[in-house]
């Protein structure tokens, strides 16, 4: 069926159940010689009368009252179904499935999440935790959170944490029996806690910068790890040194098992974004989600 075909219907239904052409014209905003034109083509095209027509009244004709047994009740449907849909936009519902590494998972996403949930309980939220860079097209996901140097340029990014820094930590036995670095290249001197990379792996080269230059350091040490919470252990253990996200180890020290150090060499970068491909329309739950994590400054 034409788009036109079924305003045309449209027409048809509302001068039926008005009786009128004048009225009809009244509550479609249109003129009543319009109106006259659409309902003469409609009976054109189905080659029937379909109202019958004096001064006083306009009435269907047998087949006009067949085609409004089917016509009602479509439309009907049809109404009801706009009316779930805008109750979609007040009210968001569906799935929304997102890949996370688990560290942005626990401190990022999750809040918002469980917040979300209480506030939207049809909505369903599915988070894969996976350090792997994950392909969102591939494997169905609405969208995934990594840093902002990971995420391919044709996506969508939209920043959802602040900046984050690196942070070198060590114990202060540790310190104490080796001395403290003072810069990135002192820690050849040192035992370093290696962290195996699960998107590419190898192993981790430590990332410094100062005074606009950039730096990466190849560290060895007696320890190669791939899990966070086991290296600040082991760091804490005294080891060796660690390099991890800043506010990984705040915890350790602030209850000084764990103390900082080339802190100025460690510079600020982009943080978590989260990605999905670009697309005219979000959906309405997927719309929330995006709106619930994008990152506002202060």
């Amino acid at each position: 069926m034409r788009r036109e075909e079924l305003s045309d219907l449209v027409v048809f239904l509302a001068v039926a159940e008005a009786r009128s052409f004048t009225r009809a014209a009244a509550l479609l905003g249109a003129s009543q010689s319009a109106i006259s034109q659409i309902v003469r083509r409609l009976e054109a095209g189905m080659g029937v009368k379909l109202l019958t027509r004096n001064t006083r009244n306009v009435a269907p004709t047998e087949a006009g009252e067949q085609l409004l047994a089917t016509l009602r009740p479509a439309l009907n449907d049809i109404d009801a179904q706009l009316s779930r849909l805008s109750a979609l936009r007040e009210k968001p519902s569906g799935t929304v499935r997102v890949t996370s590494s688990r560290h942005a998972a626990e401190t990022i996403l999750w809040p918002t999440v469980g917040r979300l949930l209480e506030a939207y309980p049809e909505l369903v939220i599915e988070i894969s935790v996976d350090s792997q860079l994950t392909d969102i097209i591939t494997d169905r996901f609405d969208a995934g959170i990594r840093l902002g140097e990971q995420v391919a340029k044709d996506m969508i990014a939209v920043p959802i944490s602040p900046e984050l820094r690196m942070a070198v930590v060590g114990s202060p036995d540790y310190l104490a029996a080796r001395g403290v670095p003072a810069t990135p290249h002192d820690l050849t001197g040192h035992a370093c806690i290696n962290i195996r990379m699960q998107t590419r792996g190898g192993l981790y080269a430590w990332e410094f910068g100062r005074d606009g230059r950039d730096l990466k350091v190849r560290v060895e040490g007696p320890l190669i790890l791939n899990d966070v919470p086991m290296i600040l252990h082991a760091a804490a253990q005294g080891v060796g040194l660690a390099c991890v996200l800043e506010d990984q180890a705040l915890a350790l020290l602030a209850s000084g098992r764990l103390v900082r150090v080339l802190q100025d060499w460690c510079p600020p970068f982009s943080g978590y974004h989260l990605y999905y491909p670009d697309r005219r329309e979000l959906p309405p739950a997927f719309r929330i989600l995006v709106d619930a994590l994008r990152y506002r400054k202060p």
